[in-house]
């Protein structure tokens, strides 16, 4: 950022010297006078900035300069950004009746010394940025702005061409079972960019093992650090434990007897006392475990190897062509007879043949569209940067520097995040903006969708890798390569650091700073689950005191119990994090006196019990999220006059009606028509007038919703039940129809609703009224008797229909014969609806033969329905999860429609006494688990069709003898279950000896059994 930023900075400092704040407060001559100079010094200074940008590496004398001027351009934005903050201030005092006549008394004295004071401020800029500019003893020309259009192109992860022998070389190596060791360790090693990791994930998808954990070990190899991530990632949930002893035993136990494989990435140092005493807690896998190791330094392969390292080389030529063509969007064969092939040749020679750099140089090429482009660029540009000491970073650094300027400071923003750190998209996004990244070419533009493109052009040109969608916790996820992350902090300089808690020294010149003090930004990447010691409001009025140039203030996970009232002195503050910090209870209110904070994260403060009553004085609030604050009870009234506002998730309505002229009504949504992204409305059930406090909410305007949550009840307290609905749910169902959702929605959930059916636009019109509803789901509607039709909804993925007691039918049909019901839902969830008895897809054709069948479904549960009776055939499901429901009905009435079936899940289902025959059509079946079915006494001859099956769980079946079948004859499978591998049996009472078919299964790898006290021998 250090050679990025500084035409941007000037180009913002002109923008607020033209801002309509500047006009409206700076009046005296005086000031005027000298904005106007300013304005006139940078102005002759800005077009030669992008040829210094330019040289900046190259000429010492220049970086100097540029770092001068920098110095200064940042502190004339802060200076110039201080008539926004006044005339904000300004603007709050005169909206307040009772101030109007003080503002009168006041107004003359108060703006002539405030603009006395700015006078000199700028005027000694001024006279600085001038001085800079005539100690320049070197030319520089002015540059014209590139303005490159490139598509964009995503790299699958899995295609790691030219790989084959390493990738057979591997795999090889993790299923030879021919070992000394139970555990084995193999490390790849190899030069940064070669494709050790890629081929790690390519092994790691594609090997079957009980366990798989994948680990980054890039930062400091110590012990409980990388057992607690070891153990994270094996039970898939963060670990609260404190002592290394307390890790250590859960390691044991999770992997004990368990053939597992442990991928550790991007291991630098380690020293081999500390291997040595790692190297045990990892040896009682089962025999085949397996350990990869991915390195750049041999010497970590010597330590930690138990075979010898396999040494990834470079590509072939013929690789490296293949995938600089399939990058650059050329064909081979349409390039044969002309020159670009023999000049594709040449790039990846001096490319080294390393996949990252020849990825990122095809990246460049891909706009280039002619023979005699492609020669330039391998002569001129490759040439250059092929010379240099370090030629990857160099050859990498192209794809910086083809960047637009805008692009480069977000860019080299991300050094400040540490390797392999997951970084959330929302987050990112919300950082750019805050730090005034963004760049709107008109008015009518959201920065928020502007940096959403930045953030596609980033990923598109490859700088950002490893992009995720996790639908459930409603994110995007990245992250950057090692060697992307050495180009971000390259460029970034001495501006943006990663401090650490030894660091001795911080560069005076650090203006963005991760995890410790800083002058713009101070950004926490503490995990929730790491130790940290707690955050005293000393500490905060400290940093406070210190650094009151502070834009963002990022602390969440810091333990934070108190927010200091001297907040109020960040005035430059945008961006304020203090999420997952539990012990939290209120804000102080000064903290509305900080006008220029565009987001405010609360997420996770589960104490918070109010906010600051004068909330509307935020008037630049952008992004307010309260997820997760459960005891949060109400918002107080004058939210809705944060027209900026875009980012709202919880709107909590209040409880107490003899209180609601100071809390957020409904009616505050009406102005809240920019709001995006999800929101959820809480506490509807303490609506008494529906007509009348839904009228000004008007949902349907907010065009940029796209989830939608409707909740009836308190999250803060047990008192759910609907005692207080004497109108037995009328007013629910006027309120409902009320808050009709626009019709882009793409997530609609309704919690608590109470009444026995929905409104119109839900019953009748519902394709209409969502066509693009993609999720579904319906919690806790107690009196609820009918559903409406869902079936026409083309694009709805996944539903889920829980706690409706009073359901007895579920009855979807067609209204239109020539598409298919539900043809895209593959993930439906039904739960705790204890009257269901069916669930029927009805054809359009009523005379037709046919039984209508859930055409796309992947995934069922079905849960707490125990007399549920009748299901839709379900051709392509691959998971079936049924509990505490009749699992010997529900699968022998679905039996033709479960020959896909991969996954079956059977918990407290009742099975008579023994499985049912429908077991036979489970021919795809891949893993069978049966727990607490105590009704179950033997398996079935049937199973004898399992051919798929892998692995076999059954535990606590207390009445389950596995030995015979249903009329007492011995159970024989012999040769039945090929694919058998992993048996685990657990506390079954009636297991006296092991049966005959378990001693058959030729390639059982392994058999774990467990707290069976009548079994009395195992056979060797």
């Amino acid at each position: 950022m250090a050679e990025a930023v500084i035409s941007i900075i000037a180009e913002k400092i002109i923008e607020i010297l033209g801002s309509k704040a500047i006009e409206t407060v700076a009046k005296l001559r005086n000031i005027k006078h000298e904005l106007n100079a300013l304005s006139e010094t940078v102005s002759i200074l800005q077009p030669v900035l992008d040829h210094a940008e330019e040289q900046y590496h190259q000429n010492r004398r220049i970086r100097v300069w540029v770092d001068q001027l920098k110095d200064a351009l940042y502190e004339a934005q802060d200076v110039l950004e201080e008539f926004n903050i006044e005339d904000i201030r300004r603007e709050l005092r005169g909206h307040n009746e009772m101030m109007k006549g003080l503002m009168t008394f006041l107004s003359s004295s108060t703006q002539l010394a405030f603009n006395r004071k700015m006078s000199d401020k700028v005027r000694a800029l001024k006279v600085r940025i001038e001085a800079i500019e005539a100690k320049r003893s070197f030319p520089l020309e002015e540059r014209s702005k590139r303005n490159i259009q490139e598509t964009h192109l995503f790299i699958v992860e899995g295609d790691i061409k030219g790989r084959e022998d390493d990738k057979k070389t591997v795999m090889k190596f993790l299923v030879d079972l021919n070992v000394e060791e139970n555990v084995s360790i193999l490390p790849i090693v190899g030069i940064g960019g070669l494709g050790k990791t890629a081929l790690a994930k390519y092994v790691y998808e594609y090997s079957k093992f009980d366990l798989k954990m994948w680990v980054c070990a890039s930062t400091d190899f110590d012990e409980k650090k990388l057992v607690k991530k070891i153990l994270t990632c094996a039970k898939k949930e963060e670990q609260t434990a404190d002592t290394l002893e307390l890790l250590q035993s859960k390691l044991r136990a999770e992997i004990d007897g368990k053939k597992y494989l442990l991928v550790l990435d991007d291991v630098w140092d380690i020293e081999q006392e500390t291997w040595l005493k790692l190297k045990p807690l990892l040896a009682g896998g089962a025999r085949g475990s397996k350990i990869l190791v991915t390195t750049r330094i041999p010497l970590v392969a010597e330590i930690m190897g138990t075979v010898p390292p396999h040494f990834l080389g470079d590509l072939s030529e013929r690789a490296s062509v293949e995938l600089l063509m399939q990058v650059a969007g050329r064909k081979i064969e349409e390039i044969q007879d002309s020159g670009m092939l023999e000049i594709g040749k040449e790039i990846v020679r001096k490319c080294s043949r390393v996949p990252l750099v020849i990825r990122t140089v095809g990246r460049l090429l891909s706009s280039k569209k002619s023979e005699l482009e492609w020669s330039q660029f391998k002569d001129d540009k490759l040439l250059e940067v092929c010379q240099s000491e370090d030629r990857i970073i160099s050859v990498l650094k192209l794809s910086y520097d083809n960047l637009p300027s805008h692009l480069k400071q977000c860019f080299a923003f991300c050094s400040l995040f540490p390797k392999d750190y997951e970084i959330k998209k929302q987050t990112l996004v919300n950082l750019w903006v805050a730090e005034g990244f963004i760049q709107p070419s008109n008015k009518s533009q959201h920065l928020e969708d502007i940096a959403h493109e930045y953030f596609m052009d980033l990923l598109g040109r490859n700088l950002f890798q490893d992009f995720k969608i996790n639908s459930y916790m409603d994110e995007e996820t990245c992250k950057m390569h090692d060697l992307m992350h050495d180009l971000a902090c390259l460029v970034a300089g001495n501006e943006c650091l990663v401090a650490r808690d030894d660091m001795e020294f911080i560069h005076e010149r650090t203006r963005h700073i991760s995890y410790a003090s800083a002058l713009r930004t101070f950004l926490s990447t503490t995990g929730y689950w790491e130790e940290r010691e707690s955050t005293s409001e000393a500490d905060l009025h400290q940093l406070i005191q210190n650094f009151k140039r502070l834009r963002i203030l990022d602390l969440h996970c810091t333990k934070v119990k108190k927010v200091p009232r001297s907040i109020y002195k960040l005035k430059h503050l945008t961006y304020l994090d203090l999420s997952k910090n539990s012990r939290l209870k209120r804000l102080p209110n000064s903290i509305t006196r900080l006008q220029s904070l565009q987001t405010l994260n609360l997420n996770g403060c589960s104490d918070l019990e109010e906010l600051p009553s004068d909330i509307r004085k935020l008037v630049s609030l952008r992004n307010l999220d309260l997820d997760a604050c459960s005891k949060l009870s109400y918002l107080p009234r004058g939210l809705g006059e944060l027209s900026s506002l875009h980012r709202l998730t919880c709107f909590i309505l209040p409880k107490d009606k003899a209180c609601a002229k100071n809390y957020c009504g409904l009616g505050e949504l009406k102005g809240l028509n920019n709001i995006r992204g999800s929101l959820s409305i809480r506490n509807l059930r303490y609506v008494t007038n529906a007509k009348v406090e839904c009228e000004n909410a008007n949902l349907m305007g907010k065009h940029s919703l796209e989830s939608l949550s409707l909740n009836w009840s308190d999250f803060s307290t047990d008192d759910n039940d609907d005692d207080n609905d004497d109108n037995n749910g009328n007013n629910d169902k006027v309120l409902l129809d009320e808050l009709r959702p626009p019709s882009n929605l793409r997530k609609l959930t309704i919690w608590s609703y109470q009444g026995e059916g929905f409104p119109r636009w839900m019953m009748n019109s519902l394709v209409s009224s969502l066509p693009h509803l993609v999720e579904l789901h319906f919690h806790n509607c107690k009196r609820c008797k009918r559903l409406p039709s869902l079936g026409q909804l083309s694009r709805l993925k996944s539903l889920s229909i829980w706690d409706l007691p009073e359901l007895e039918y579920i009855e979807w049909d067609h209204s239109s014969p020539s598409t298919a019901l539900f043809p895209s839902l593959s993930k439906l969830v039904i739960s705790d609806c204890k009257k269901l008895k069916a669930v029927t897809l009805t054809p359009s054709d009523q005379s037709s033969t046919s039984t209508a069948s859930f055409v796309s479904l992947s995934k069922l549960t079905i849960r707490g329905c125990e007399i549920l009776e009748a299901m839709p055939l379900t051709p392509h499901l691959e998971e079936l999860t049924l509990i505490q429901c009749n699992g010997a009905v529900l699968i022998n009435h679905m039996m033709f429609g479960l020959n896909k079936l991969k996954r079956l899940f059977l918990w407290r289902a009742k099975f008579p006494g023994c499985l049912p025959e429908g077991f036979q059509s489970l021919t795809s079946l891949e893993s069978l688990t049966i727990e607490e079915c105590h009704q179950l006494t033997s398996l079935s001859q049937s199973m004898r069709h399992l051919s798929s099956l892998e692995g076999l769980f059954i535990r606590e079946c207390n009445e389950l003898d596995i030995s015979k079948d249903e009329s007492g004859n011995i159970l024989d499978f012999h040769g039945c279950l090929p694919s058998l591998r992993f048996v685990y049996i657990e506390d079954l009472p009636k297991l006296t000896s092991l049966p005959q078919w378990l001693l058959q299964a030729r390639n059982l790898e392994r058999l774990n059994i467990w707290r069976c006290g009548n079994l009395k021998d195992i056979p060797e």
